[in-house]
């Protein structure tokens, strides 16, 4: 027996090492690294990730791997170099990396290929012999007859439902020899049902064609490009771009991954993609949140297997496995959804930064509003700046009116939906059978339950917010937290005096629908919000009507913000432009001027100019203002200067440490513990801030305390906050989360 090699593994548990096993000769060819394997582990059996092939170990007590999963190894050098790179930025360890970089499916291989039955013709059959069986078995003889005309195998369900004859009469006929029935793995296709239209490359204008002939050039020797930042305003044709950058890779025998925010994007990404590419739609990969497990595994297996040269999807499509790569398009780079909110806390923009490194391939980094760390990255030169500053065709960039609610106020002694002006700038688009589009980015119908007498407020028990009050037709309203989804019935009384004397305040996307369907009862309006879009065809449905016009008013919250294309869209209203602005988060300035912008490039986008209206409390706002004027370099300019003054990114890296548990007291003292260790560890050229209580107390029934550390040495600092949290103990009960360059303060 020859000597066994030996691999060393990753776990899929959290034990922070990687472990050496042994190879028993049997499956010497088939293990290499990226391969999943079953490995004995304590007392149990274990599956895990081999990460190096080598040919001694110093470990003792080493034991034999157990069996080999799969066929080929699932994961590249490329890509494991990409999960080591994620564990030390991010500060957590290998073993969560890996649960982002292979889908749960594929990870636990449970599920397998979806297998059905095709029917052929079996041994030949003579005029004689057909005549018999008619007259002994006449269904047999009819199946029989509708089998020898196919011209290629067919699923036998498909049959029987075209001929309504039964599976006893084909079972016979199989039994006779006359049919032969075969099991073929079927794919899953999410789109099987969808027809997409062909499409060709359109003209691009003098902008688009020095963009693409830069892309193009970086193509030709990507191990010396830089990222790109293709800053283009809304509406100026950066999709056609990408396509056309992606055909220009394919041509020259890459793969290319398009990464969209969220799943909004998708229904409307998918159909431009699958029609450009019609030539070559099974090549077309699609990866979201919304598949099932089934199609999950398909189109995972379809990239993997190199039958998909194309890979669009949400942030974790950053790690499609993809071989040849040579393009990686981030649309929408500023999107806080690229942002993974639990452990690995990564950024998928970031990640698709360095696997573009590793790989050698080109990125591009595509918004109408890049976030001020790409775009500062862009002036200092490490990334490529491409402007588009025309919308295609030269259409005019909407007019953007600003309403001071402060004014509206006076008028009306309450707090205004519509304005007066917003009111009469629908009723025109109606007369013009023109669509308008009704922002506000907040659910449900009243956002809070108050007594007029003692003034007491309708609280969540978990979270230090109030309950929303939402209507339903069928039965009568709920209170629910938006925040962990504890809902309450609505009390007759206050539970706190006992008195009758409760008053809805505020108001979410309901009470707008509520309101305009009062104001324009002759109007067909429609909402879009998570509430409203819980069905799975729900939000395809919705879109497909408004784009043909079944729909004069659509209200809804940012789902409705996002990369959507109606030529007849020339109102847009945004009911409130305050609600991000005032909360406290150094990104909240930044974040209400791109959701103006984005809102506001939905309107104009045909061939009829577009309006926007911006309903705020506080109209003299720079982020409003410079919205206003689609001035982005003058907002880029001042808010700089503010981040710069406070330490604050792109000039200085962030962590933000939550120590969170549901006894306020241990959260706290935690909280402060790891303070000190903190202090005594880092050096000073990290700013390290107090433990204090989160801005968001209280959430999903834990109390939560922050420590925001800033500092320009990101890798040094991660590896110090990992090495001081490893040595200290906390309590069963206390959670401690680290989040590296955090997008939520709250």
């Amino acid at each position: 027996m020859t000597k066994p090699s030996y691999v060393r593994v990753i776990i899929d548990r959290a034990i922070r090492r990687e472990l050496d096993y042994a190879v028993p000769e049997g499956l010497l060819n088939r293990v290499g690294v990226g391969s999943r394997v079953r490995v004995p582990f304590r007392e149990k059996s274990a599956l895990a990730t081999v990460v190096a092939v080598t040919e001694q170990s110093e470990a003792k007590g080493i034991r034999l791997i157990e069996a080999v999963v799969g066929e080929a190894p699932i994961l590249s050098e490329q890509l494991l170099e990409l999960g080591r790179w994620i564990g030390a930025y991010y500060c957590c360890p290998i073993e969560t990396v890996m649960r982002s970089l292979l889908p749960q499916v594929i990870r636990r291989a449970e599920i397998g290929w979806k297998k059905q039955l095709f029917v052929q013709p079996g041994r030949k059959i003579d005029n004689e012999a057909l005549e018999k069986l008619r007259k002994r078995a006449p269904r047999q003889a009819e199946l029989l007859e509708a089998i020898l005309r196919l011209e290629a195998p067919i699923r036998a369900s498909q049959l029987l439902r075209q001929t309504s004859l039964d599976n006893q009469t084909l079972r016979a006929l199989v039994k006779r020899g006359l049919v032969e029935l075969r099991e073929e793995a079927i794919v899953r296709d999410p789109h099987a049902d969808e027809q997409f239209i062909a499409t060709s490359n359109l003209i691009l204008n003098q902008e688009q064609t020095h963009a693409l002939k830069e892309i193009a050039l970086a193509l030709d020797s990507p191990e010396k490009a830089r990222p790109f930042l293709l800053h283009g305003v809304t509406g100026s044709g950066k999709t056609e771009i990408y396509l056309q950058a992606i055909r220009a890779a394919l041509e020259r025998g890459h793969t290319a991954i398009v990464l969209v925010p969220e799943i909004s994007l998708t229904p409307q990404t998918v159909e431009r993609f699958k029609g450009r590419f019609a030539d070559m739609q099974d090549a077309v990969a699609v990866l979201h949140s919304h598949l099932s497990e089934g199609e999950r595994h398909d189109e995972w297996h379809k990239i993997h297997s190199g039958r998909a040269r194309i890979v669009i999807g949400a942030r974790s499509a950053v790690f499609a496995p993809l071989k040849d790569l040579g393009l990686i398009v981030v649309d929408e780079e500023h999107e806080t959804t690229y942002k993974q909110e639990e452990a690995p806390r990564y950024h998928a923009r970031d990640v698709a930064i360095v696997r573009a490194k590793i790989e050698k391939c080109v990125a591009v980094l595509g918004s109408a509003t890049p976030s001020l760390e790409s775009y500062h990255n862009a002036v200092i030169g490490k990334y490529r700046l491409v402007t588009l500053t025309q919308r295609i065709d030269e259409k005019q960039m909407p007019l953007m009116r600003i309403v001071d609610l402060r004014q509206e106020r006076r008028k009306e002694k309450a707090a205004t939906i519509l304005s007066e002006k917003l009111r009469a700038a629908i009723g025109d688009r109606m007369e013009k059978r023109e669509q308008t589009i009704l922002f506000l980015n907040r659910r449900g119908f009243s956002t809070s339950l108050l007594c007029s007498n003692c003034g007491e407020a309708r609280n969540c028990p978990n979270c230090s917010v109030a309950l929303t009050f939402h209507r339903h037709p069928a039965v009568p309203g709920r209170l629910s937290c938006h925040l962990c989804g504890h809902t309450a019935a609505v009390p007759k009384k206050c539970p706190a005096c006992g008195k009758d004397a409760l008053i809805y305040a505020g108001f979410g996307t309901e009470k707008v629908e509520a309101t305009v369907s009062q104001i324009f009862p002759k109007a067909a309006v429609s909402r879009m919000d998570a509430d409203s879009m819980t069905r799975k065809e729900a939000y395809r449905e919705t879109l497909r009507n408004f784009r043909t016009g079944n729909i004069d008013i659509l209200v809804g919250t940012q789902m409705i913000a996002k990369g959507l294309h109606f030529p007849n869209v020339t109102l847009v209203g945004i009911i409130n432009a305050d609600l991000a602005l005032h909360l406290p988060d150094f990104r909240a300035g930044e974040r209400t001027f791109q959701l103006l912008t984005q809102v506001a490039g939905r309107a104009g986008r045909g061939e009829t100019s577009g309006e926007v209206f911006v309903q705020t409390y506080t109209p003299f706002s720079p982020s409003i203002q410079f919205a206003r004027h689609h001035d982005f370099a003058g907002y880029f300019q001042q808010e700089l200067e503010f981040r710069e003054r406070c330490n604050f990114p792109p000039f200085k890296h962030a962590i933000l440490i939550t120590a969170r548990s549901a006894h306020e007291g241990r959260a706290k003292l935690s909280a402060e513990t790891l303070r000190r260790r903190l202090k005594e560890a880092l050096p000073k050229e990290f700013i390290l801030g107090d433990a204090t209580p989160a801005p968001l107390e209280k959430l999903q029934g834990q109390f939560r305390f922050h420590i925001l550390i800033r500092g320009e040495a990101i890798m040094r600092l991660s590896r110090l906050v990992r090495e001081t949290l490893d040595k200290l103990p906390f309590p069963e009960d206390v959670t401690v989360t680290v989040d590296v360059d955090p997008y939520q303060l709250l």
